[in-house]
């Protein structure tokens, strides 16, 4: 498109648009996507048992992880923060409501009487909705 300036000459229109700030916010937006999304699947490496019957869930809820070493940490969504089993009634009695689920992830060697004691702990807390995570059994593993 041209336009007449007062003096008479004919100018043309800047009609390219710059991609450079564009490219430059996809680049940062990928960067950042790649490096928060390992952030968001990691998590505590346990060995779920497996059963024959998996609910799977994709609401965020409180989960309680226990490792085979037999260390103890809580997530709310968030971080998981290492705990001792003796403040697992404290923690959860002001941030879980009673009505809502608390995910129990345990390794499937661990002692079952740390398990109970975990249970325990929980239901001190107010805690009546305990459900325990599993993997599916696969055809392999029968």
């Amino acid at each position: 498109m041209a336009f007449t300036n007062p003096q008479g000459r004919t100018q043309s229109s800047l009609a390219d648009i710059n991609i450079t700030p564009l490219v430059d916010v996809v680049l940062v937006l990928l960067i950042i996507f790649m490096l928060t999304t390992p952030v968001l699947q990691s998590g505590i490496d346990v060995a779920v048992p497996k059963t024959r019957t998996v609910k799977e869930v994709t609401q965020q809820r409180a989960v309680l992880t226990i490792k085979r070493d037999q260390t103890l940490y809580l997530s709310f969504g968030g971080a998981d923060k290492a705990v001792n089993i003796h403040d697992i009634p404290a923690i959860v009695h002001g941030r879980v409501h009673p009505d809502q689920a608390v995910y129990v992830r345990a390794d499937e060697n661990i002692p079952f009487g740390l398990f109970a004691s975990v249970m325990d702990s929980l239901k001190q807390g107010g805690i009546t909705n305990i459900s325990v995570v599993t993997q599916p059994l696969t055809e392999n593993s029968k």
